[in-house]
Parts: structure tokens; C-alpha cells; sequence
């Protein structure tokens, strides 16, 4: 009985040891995304955050939110996915 603790405890702690690192990469995404979005708004001549999404909103604008949006998909793999 007692072994097979020492089996459970190594295992569980080699999967912490292998997921510590998805948070982090998950934030760094998310960040690189948001500063991919301000750059498209300023490129635009637009501020990121002060655009509504109403009926007269520039088509470049939304683009530029579905740009985001796709990025943070992508992103939210890498917060579950286990990192080295």
C-alpha cells in the first residue's frame, strides 16, 4: 500500500511540474494580442477601447476586433496545453 502512495505522489507531482508554465504563456498571448489590436487601431487613426461597435462603425474597426478576437483562440490553447 504504502508503494503504491509513493507511485501516486510522482506522478502528480511530474504533471505540476509539466503544466506550470500554461498560465504564463496564456498571459504573454493575450498581451501580444491587445498590442496587435492598439496597433491596428492606430493605424487607423482610431484609440483602441473609445470605438463602439454600433451601425457606424469603419468595416477596418471591426476587422480589427475580429483580429483580436481570432488571436485570443488561438491563445486559449495555450492556456491548456501542458509547457515544458
Amino acid at each position: 500500500m504504502r508503494i503504491s502512495m509513493v507511485y501516486v505522489f510522482i506522478i502528480l507531482y511530474s504533471t505540476v511540474l509539466i503544466t506550470e508554465g500554461g498560465p504564463i504563456t496564456y498571459a504573454a498571448c493575450v498581451a501580444a494580442c491587445n498590442a496587435a489590436a492598439v496597433a491596428c487601431y492606430a493605424s487607423l487613426g482610431f484609440v483602441f477601447g473609445t470605438v463602439t461597435a454600433g451601425a457606424g462603425t469603419p468595416a477596418a474597426v471591426l476587422a480589427c476586433n475580429a483580429a483580436q478576437s481570432a488571436c485570443w483562440v488561438g491563445c486559449s490553447a495555450g492556456g491548456v496545453a501542458p509547457t515544458p
